[in-house]
This record gives C-alpha cells, sequence and structure tokens, in this order.
C-alpha cells in the first residue's frame, strides 16, 4: 500500500515516519486507489502555508464506488457476532495508543495544534474505540406480554445500514473516532469524507482499523475538494440510510434538507456560541483555569470553545485582567516546536475572519488588553486575545468566533446571566463557575444547552452523551447513547 507523497517542507525523520501512516490515494475496500481522474489535492501546513503531502482528489463516481462496497459487505458485517465486532475496536484501541507519538505528530502537521494538544486528542480518541467495544455487546432489546395477555412483544436492535460520515478538520481524529467506533459496535457499513485540509489522520485511522481486523469494504475514505457535490450524489442514492456530520450550522441546515430526500436518519453536531459563565461567588483562579481550557483549547477552534464569557460586575475587572495576563504569556508558534502552547489558525481567511470580529468589535468600543491582530510572518497565526467593553449586540457575540479571543461581558444578577446565555440560536454547551450548590443546580436546568459544564473548563468524555440543541443540532455522540443513533428498532409480535 502506497503512503502519503510527501513534499520537501518535511525537515525530520519523525515527520516522515508520521506521514507514512497515512496514504495518497483512495481507501476503498481495504486498498489505497487512485481517484478515477488521477486528480490529486494538497495538504498545507497551516504554520508555513507549504504543502505537507498530496492525496487523491475524488469525484460522484468515486464516492458511489465506494458506497458500492459498503453496500456489499453490509449484511455480512451485521450479522458478525457482537464479541468479534468489540474485540476489532478494542485492538484498534491499543494499536492507536501504541503509536499515539506518530499519529499526535501527524495531526500536528497537517492541522497545527500543538504536539500536546494533538497527543490529548490521540488519547481521546482512543478511549471512543475502547468505550464502543466494551457497547457492542450490551445492545438490547426486551420481550414482554401484551397487556391483554394475547401477544408476546419482542423488540429488538438493528443496525441501521450504511452510514456516510462527514468529519471536520478541527479534530481530524477524534470526530472519526467517536463516529466510527459506535459504527463498527452497532454493525454499520461506512463511508467516511474528511475535511479536505485534514485527510491524513483519518487515513492513518483506515490503516490502523484494517490491521486491527476490521474486514475490507466496511470502512472506506473519500478525499475530495470537492465536497457539496460528491456528498450530495451521495444523499442522493436510495442504498444509503444514515447520515451523520460534525460542522458548521449552514452546511448542516443544507444537509439535512438535502438528506429528506431519502429520509435518512440523521444525526448533525453543529456550531456553538457557548457562554461562559462566572458568579460574583466563584473561584476567580479556578475560573481563570477554566477559561483557558474552554477558550484556548485547539486555539480556539472548536464548536465547544467559550464564545462569551459573561461575568458578574463585582469581579468582572479582576477576571479580565488575570486572564489577559494568562493569555499574554502563552508562546505561539509551529505546533511541533517545544514549549510551543498555540498554534495557527487553520488558514489564513479563517485568521482574517477572526480579525474582521475582533476590528469591528474595537470600532464598536471594544479595549483590547492583549493580543487584538494576526501575528507577522508565515502560517496564520492570531495573537491570544482578550477584549472588555464589548457592546451588545456586538458581531464578536453572536457569531462564533473560531480563534483565540475572549470577549468578557458583565452582567448584575443571575437573570441577566441566564438571559444572555440564552439569547442565541445555538445550544451546544455553556460553562458556569460558583461555589453555591443550589445556583449550580439552577444554572444546569436553567442554561438552555445540550451540556453543562459547573466549575470545569471541558465537558467532553466518551462515557458522555455529547450533543446540542436548537441551531447546534441532534442527535448524540458517545455514552450509551452514541451507539443507539446507528441502530434501528425492530418489534415483532408472536401469538403464543
Amino acid at each position: 500500500m502506497s503512503t502519503a507523497t510527501v513534499h520537501d517542507v518535511i525537515t525530520s525523520e519523525d515527520e516522515a515516519r508520521a506521514l507514512g501512516l497515512a496514504a495518497d490515494g483512495l481507501w476503498i475496500a481495504g486498498e489505497v486507489v487512485a481517484a478515477r481522474s488521477g486528480a490529486t489535492m494538497p495538504v498545507d501546513d497551516p504554520a508555513t502555508g507549504r504543502p505537507l503531502a498530496d492525496v487523491a482528489d475524488a469525484d460522484e463516481q468515486d464516492a458511489t464506488t465506494a458506497l458500492d462496497h459498503a453496500v456489499e459487505v453490509a449484511d455480512t458485517w451485521a450479522r458478525t457476532p457482537p464479541r468479534e465486532r468489540g474485540e476489532i475496536l478494542r485492538r484498534a484501541y491499543e494499536l492507536v495508543t501504541q503509536r499515539a507519538d506518530d499519529l499526535a505528530l501527524l495531526m500536528t502537521l497537517e492541522m497545527g495544534k500543538p504536539l500536546a494538544e494533538a497527543r490529548g486528542e490521540v488519547a481521546y480518541s482512543a478511549e471512543f474505540l475502547r468505550w464502543f467495544s466494551e457497547e457492542a455487546v450490551r445492545v438490547a432489546g426486551r420481550w414482554s406480554t401484551s397487556p391483554d395477555g394475547a401477544t408476546r412483544l419482542l423488540t429488538m436492535k438493528r443496525p441501521v445500514g450504511p452510514t456516510l460520515m462527514v468529519t471536520p478538520w478541527n479534530f481530524p481524529l477524534a470526530m472519526g473516532a467517536r463516529k466510527i467506533g459506535p459504527a463498527v459496535a452497532a454493525g454499520c457499513t461506512m463511508v467516511v469524507k474528511p475535511a479536505s485540509q485534514t485527510p491524513l489522520s483519518m487515513y492513518a485511522l483506515a490503516r490502523l482499523l484494517q490491521e486491527a481486523g476490521l474486514p475490507d469494504g466496511v470502512l472506506n475514505v473519500v478525499t475530495t475538494r470537492r465536497s457539496g457535490a460528491v456528498v450530495g450524489s451521495l444523499l442522493k442514492d436510495r442504498r444509503l440510510r444514515k447520515l451523520t456530520f460534525t460542522g458548521s450550522t449552514e452546511v448542516g441546515r443544507v444537509l439535512v434538507e438535502q438528506s429528506a430526500r431519502n429520509l435518512l436518519r440523521v444525526s448533525m453536531e453543529l456550531g456553538g456560541n457557548a457562554p461562559f459563565l462566572v458568579m460574583a461567588d466563584a473561584d476567580l483562579d479556578a475560573a481563570v483555569d477554566g477559561a483557558m481550557v474552554a477558550k484556548m483549547r485547539t486555539m480556539g477552534e472548536a464548536c465547544t470553545a467559550a464564545n462569551r464569557f459573561l461575568v458578574h460586575a463585582s469581579v468582572a475587572e479582576d477576571f479580565a485582567s488575570r486572564l489577559a495576563h494568562r493569555m499574554s504569556r502563552l508562546r505561539v508558534g509551529r505546533g511541533t516546536d517545544p514549549g510551543v502552547q498555540v498554534g495557527p489558525l487553520i488558514d489564513g481567511r479563517s485568521r482574517d475572519d477572526v480579525d474582521a470580529l475582533v476590528q469591528d468589535a474595537r470600532d464598536t468600543g471594544a479595549d483590547v488588553l492583549t493580543g487584538g491582530e494576526p501575528l507577522p510572518g508565515a502560517g496564520s497565526f492570531y495573537a491570544p486575545t482578550v477584549l472588555s467593553g464589548v457592546a451588545p449586540g456586538t458581531r464578536l457575540l453572536e457569531e462564533e468566533i473560531f480563534g483565540p479571543v475572549a470577549p468578557v461581558v458583565p452582567f448584575d444578577t443571575v437573570e441577566d446571566a441566564l438571559e444572555t446565555a440564552n439569547g442565541t440560536d445555538y445550544g451546544l454547551v455553556a460553562y458556569a463557575y460558583t461555589r453555591d450548590l443550589s445556583l449550580a443546580l439552577r444554572l444546569s436546568e436553567e442554561l438552555d444547552t445540550g451540556m453543562v459544564g459547573i466549575n470545569q473548563g471541558l465537558v467532553s468524555n466518551p462515557a458522555a452523551p455529547f450533543g446540542g440543541v436548537k441551531h447546534s443540532g441532534f442527535g448524540r455522540e458517545g455514552g450509551p447513547e452514541g451507539i443507539e443513533e446507528y441502530l434501528e428498532t425492530r418489534y415483532v409480535g408472536i401469538k403464543p
């Protein structure tokens, strides 16, 4: 099997070995194949702007071929004993863990996040494989007697069937593992379309799953620059039974509309506008620690990133000052360099979008406590930024920032904080810091989000259901709920 075609930007044996985990062609039926047209596309290093490798650039026919193979093995795979499916995932967990350093380096090269964060994502990804290896044997139905006693009611679970998975660039390994793990456990076959910016990690995961014993054709990976056309063509295919997507609300809305043609099972993990509430009684040291995690994970390029810091007026100035001090001390650079804490944004367009939001806030009266501008030189770097005095209605508070920018907004009452926090179309996650148990419970109940972090800036956990409400999507990934997204319920009535 061929590995990714590597450019001369690679400077070390470690980088070359990491790139060797990936492939340069489409992953179809367990083999690396070229795109039908022979077209390729570059994968760039966002820290330098230079190409790392070339991969296949698929068209609609390539995607149909991938689905052909997923459909061909669907029935056989669905009948595979749950224990066998679970053992494949367990072996995949062990392989990902063993090769964590190379996988982390590969991710850093194509996405930009610092190596320490990339290692954390690899561990997080592996845990999804382990969690669902255990869930594979826990799928169960029920047996009961009808109320009139005349019939026996048998309820069983069956795999949904061939599934299309569209994954984002910001967590290129974890989002794949979070979808593939439950699908394998449930007995579904898959076509995965990773983001064109970061396909290498997905190719590496596909190879490791094959090494772990996943039969050919169960998992197929198709890379393309023509995402709309390729995904759209698959959604028109009546053999496809499910779509799962992680990405922006705008794209998700289009995919939901397209999926309605064939009434697909759909799960959507979309955008966010996460509030981070700091109450008057909060431990400010702990709140700042949590804010750094909630804001700066993956350079702020996460749907779970804290977007609006709502801080009680009595402590707002102190909190903003402490946060600005911490942000100003972060080391920015290429994620492979020692000591780097903040990598580049994914590309120049993303950097410019973040800067436009910051400049709009400044034009409407916001004060820059630290940062506030792109960093000079190669790569798409943006300075970690803290703003105060941000006016209500500013774009920065209404839109998902997706960058290392923290606007601090004071509030006077709990009611004010809740009204502001909930005053958005999004509802993925909220964070709140307080030492008052009753207040913590109230916030947990009244914040209109799918997830809430109390006194912690990180909520993601493979054993917990991840997902949002409102325009942040529907469906859940992870936890016991995660496998249900890949199962259908069948009822059988039996006359004794």
